[in-house]
């Protein structure tokens, strides 16, 4: 009765492991924050759930960067988590290549099971190449399968990513199919964890933010004033219509109203827009201000974390040794069911 209860206690705390990574391409902005790190913060005070982050600077390798950068930028990022208020002690925190040896050795076994023809067909492969036509390697055919090691070496069932990445979960719920068939692991099939703000819009009135789009998102250190310049510079109309439009400029800046200053907000503008109409100036004063304030003790925080870089490391570190007690673990596990071990 003892080994059944225990078993049940392991199952439920893999089947409700969350992991969520981002790149170090740039300090996280409010899409990266509303996406993924706000609703993760719920996530780790709650008793049913295991979560991890990472910052998954090895990806950054899959496409042309920096490489005198890249460690600085990785770290940036950590601080970023523990800024916006992850904490190390109820979550592990790890930057990826402190895990290197284990992630890529798991992804290289994941590769296995999978053909080059279903990488070829994915369509962000496809889009990849179009976008870096002199940079078409391995190491961006493979990114989902590294993609699908991130997740499954910690046999996380749930990660919180955008619509647009469905298809490199759906490669890691068929490398975890393909490995258990195959090998007889006992892989979960990990699904999209959806929170409040998993889509943010961009500032420019389509698509959704991003750092590699200049001009369309609002960074956790832009102070009142870049925020109120940034929002001005936001499409518009005339104000008044039949209709409120659900997309376009003034679709973006009323999901920003309900994100930073919730729905009646954002009913009492749409009112106003078929009736005597929204003065543009007012709602983007207001709003830049509830967003600053939403980041004003974020920023307050990093700046605090700044002055005590030893106790960064020590974060790092721990993050580190948390992550690979479960890694290690998983790859062995592989490792044998695979005939290595």
């Amino acid at each position: 009765m003892i080994k059944c209860s225990l078993k049940k206690e392991i199952m439920n705390t893999i089947r409700n492991r969350v992991l969520a990574g981002m790149r170090p391409t740039g300090r996280l902005h409010l899409g990266n924050y509303l996406g993924a790190a706000k609703g993760m913060l719920a996530l780790q005070d709650d008793p049913d759930f295991d979560t991890l982050f990472t910052v998954v600077d090895i990806h950054a390798t899959t496409t042309p960067y920096d490489q005198k950068t890249l460690k600085a930028s990785a770290r940036d990022v950590f601080i970023d988590y523990l800024s916006v208020g992850l904490d190390p002690e109820k979550s592990a925190i790890t930057i990826q290549s402190d895990l290197s040896d284990l992630i890529t050795q798991l992804s290289f076994y994941l590769s296995s099971v999978m053909s080059v023809a279903r990488m070829q067909h994915l369509p962000t492969f496809k889009e990849k190449v179009k976008q870096h036509p002199d940079n078409v390697t391995m190491a961006l055919l493979n990114y989902p399968l590294l993609m699908a090691a991130d997740i499954l070496i910690y046999k996380a069932s749930k990660v919180p990513v955008g619509i647009d990445q469905e298809p490199h979960l759906e490669i890691a719920r068929e490398v975890a199919r393909k490995m258990n068939e195959r090998f007889g692991t006992d892989f979960p099939e990990p699904t999209r964890f959806a929170t409040v703000g998993e889509y943010v819009p961009s500032l420019l009135g389509g698509g959704k933010m991003s750092k590699s789009v200049e001009g369309s998102s609002i960074e956790l250190d832009d102070n009142l004033d870049t925020i109120i310049s940034k929002l001005k510079k936001a499409p518009t109309d005339s104000g008044r219509g039949n209709k409120v439009p659900v997309e376009g400029g003034v679709a973006n800046l009323l999901q920003f109203v309900k994100l930073f200053e919730g729905e009646d907000s954002r009913k009492h503008y749409e009112i106003l827009y078929t009736s005597s109409g929204i003065r543009y100036g007012d709602l983007k004063k207001q709003l830049a201000e509830a967003i600053f304030a939403e980041l004003k003790p974020i920023q307050e925080k990093r700046v605090e974390l700044e002055k005590n870089p030893e106790y960064i490391d020590k974060m790092i570190a721990l993050g580190a040794k948390k992550s690979r007690a479960i890694a290690e673990k998983t790859v062995e596990e592989v490792k044998k069911k695979m005939g290595l071990g």
